[in-house]
């Protein structure tokens, strides 16, 4: 008696996306934004070792959010004030049109001074907790405090992304 049975064989997903978001508001100087090149750096060096592809995609923010190239990303000053939810809305949206699907490991690493409103704050974190983690493999965020003394406390970025308490999420000040 011959039969045939199909069972369906899992396939690794060997192309990952990383998705870096920074603020470039005016408080961002250039020390700060040294210090989220060399995160941004580090995680595609070990993404780039695990995936056999990686694409990158760069989305700078202030109170609006836009994908640029690299250049722009890192060397273009703006000034204003920040928001963060424009850049998750943004970075939700990119990867529903280009990385949806099984095929892709979505990462997104987001530098910031965490100056933002409060209001701003908490929307942000519930948006990426209900929208954007259960999207992503790992969402990582650096925390650049100000460094001449004013500034002690921590930010409202910070503290509303405090309350997440997913294992694909991680924090840290640098």
């Amino acid at each position: 008696r011959r039969y045939r049975a199909h069972a369906p064989m899992p396939a690794p997903a060997t192309r990952a996306a990383m998705l870096c978001l920074m603020d470039v508001s005016g408080s961002m100087d250039e020390r700060k934004k040294d210090l989220a090149k060399r995160f941004f750096t580090l995680l595609y060096l070990f993404l780039e070792r695990k995936y056999g592809q990686v694409e990158v995609v760069f989305i700078r923010h202030t109170e609006t959010a836009e994908e640029v190239d690299e250049r722009t990303f890192f060397h273009d000053t703006r000034s204003g004030g920040t928001l963060v939810y424009p850049a998750l809305e943004l970075a939700h949206n990119l990867i529903l049109a280009r990385y949806a699907g099984d095929s892709w490991n979505v990462y997104v690493a987001q530098a910031s001074d965490g100056d933002c409103g409060s209001d701003d704050g908490a929307r942000s974190a519930a948006y990426l907790d209900e929208r954007l983690l259960p999207r992503l493999r790992y969402f990582a965020y650096i925390d650049i405090p100000h460094v001449n003394g004013l500034f002690n406390r921590p930010s409202d970025l910070w503290r509303s992304y405090g309350a997440l308490a997913s294992p694909a999420f991680a924090r840290r000040q640098v």
